[in-house]
């Protein structure tokens, strides 16, 4: 099915450098593939609805709302919600030594 040639041109549109072994047995394993996808073409497919993704699940959107931004005032709240605090300000690790 498929030729040196073949196998020579797909590698130079991949940008691959194939050894003349390798091309060999592509030839051989591309041949192999594309039989395979021969054979899916004679299965009878007749009344079978065709698929669009193997699942049912659907993504699960929040509201677009709008909420609070405004930050004034609200110091001491935004502090009680940090794990470690150290005068006044909210403690993290250290990036750099």
């Amino acid at each position: 099915m498929i030729s040196k040639k073949d196998v020579h041109h797909i590698a130079h549109l991949a940008r691959l450098a194939l050894t003349p072994e390798e091309e060999d047995r592509f030839v051989g394993e591309l041949s192999s593939i594309l039989g395979f996808v021969e054979a899916l073409n004679e299965a009878d497919t007749e009344g079978i609805v065709p698929m669009t993704g193997g699942t049912t699940l659907e993504n699960v959107m929040r509201d677009d709302a709008v909420v609070d931004t405004v930050l004034e005032g609200k110091r001491e709240q935004l502090l009680s919600a940090a794990p470690e605090r150290r005068e006044g300000w909210v403690k993290a690790k250290k990036v750099f030594d």
